[in-house]
């Protein structure tokens, strides 16, 4: 039985990538023990590099992108899934290296895959999706390393993205101060709501300084944009304060010094959600449905459908995409 799938295509005289929404059939599908019917996706950054052909993250065309949904299983050659099951997947290079999301119908190694969490339906677990889980992920590591309420102000940078939105709120839900830094002064009232004590303008940490080291201001640090404002950021952490570093929006280039590190015990921790192993994934979901409150997770969202992807995927590479877009593949 034919299924809608957005299938991303390359010219290989111009190089032009572009997107389109066909019906393909289930032989097409890759290789997997689980086949899924999916409900929802979500737009996450390297779905936006992936539909536009930026990044080099695909290598072969043609492509489903979307490196995470939600769905059903409708068919399993692995015991521990069986038809009926509700399951999530996000990272393992789905959507990049494997066809994902984007389509009424994925198939994937059981290995990625984890049980739906109790307490989530599936629009809800793709409103969180790759960013909340990410962003969960962080959380979990600044308070591995000792980061509890008292210790003072956490700094959220690209705060009103997927990850940023989701962290604010976790964050200030756990009784954290939480201070966002945004380059769109119109999110400051959604920024707000989510929890943020209060905002700082991008530009203020925007540019490296001379000194090594500023005033002690930051407990902690969930860092979305990398580059010079991770460096400024380094620099202002408190004693023994650690950097949650989660993307590169601004950049990959760190212009920094090793004397944070050398003289306040600054930790900067790599933040990584593609190959997390199983039980890693499964702790940091439950945590999810225990410290992210789901009000907030609703005013997050931005609904959209497939044939919406096309234009999305450019806007969410320019930062123009607010919170967390939740993609019914069946609208």
């Amino acid at each position: 039985m034919s299924f809608d799938a957005l299938i991303v295509t390359k010219d290989e005289e111009s190089g032009t990538v572009s997107a389109a929404i066909e019906q393909i059939g289930e032989d097409r599908l890759p290789e997997g023990e689980v086949t899924v019917a999916v409900t929802y996706s979500t737009v996450n950054y390297k779905d936006g590099l992936c539909l536009t052909g930026n990044g080099g993250l695909v290598r072969t065309y043609p492509h489903i992108p979307g490196i995470d949904f939600a769905g059903t299983v409708e068919a399993s050659s692995d015991d521990r899934y069986k038809p009926g099951d509700q399951v999530v997947l996000t990272g393992w290079r789905v959507g990049e290296a494997h066809w994902g999301g984007y389509a009424q119908k994925a198939r994937v190694k059981a290995d990625w895959l984890v049980p739906l969490p109790e307490g989530l339906t599936p629009k809800q677990a793709m409103a969180v999706g790759t960013a909340g889980f990410t962003a969960m992920l962080a959380v979990m590591a600044l308070e591995d390393h000792g980061l509890e309420p008292s210790k003072g102000e956490v700094l959220v940078t690209g705060a009103a993205g997927g990850v940023g939105s989701v962290a604010v709120a976790i964050l200030a839900n756990r009784g954290y101060e939480v201070v966002g830094v945004t380059g769109r002064p119109e999110t400051e009232d959604y920024l707000k709501s989510l929890g943020c004590t209060r905002i700082i303008p991008r530009g203020e940490l925007n540019e490296t300084v001379k000194r090594p080291l500023e005033s002690e201001t930051w407990a902690g640090c969930v860092d979305a944009v990398g580059g010079d404002m991770l460096a400024r950021v380094l620099g202002q952490m408190k004693y023994g304060g650690s950097v949650a570093a989660v993307g590169l929006a601004g950049g990959a280039k760190l212009p920094a010094t090793v004397i944070p590190f050398l003289l306040r015990g600054v930790n900067l921790l790599g933040i990584d959600s593609v190959m997390q192993p199983y039980d890693s994934r499964v702790r940091a979901w439950k945590r999810i449905v225990e410290d992210l409150p789901m009000d907030r997770l609703d005013t997050m969202v931005t609904p959209a459908t497939l044939k919406d992807l096309a234009d999305l995927g450019p806007a969410i590479l320019k930062g123009q995409v607010k919170g967390r877009v939740v993609v019914d593949v069946n609208g």
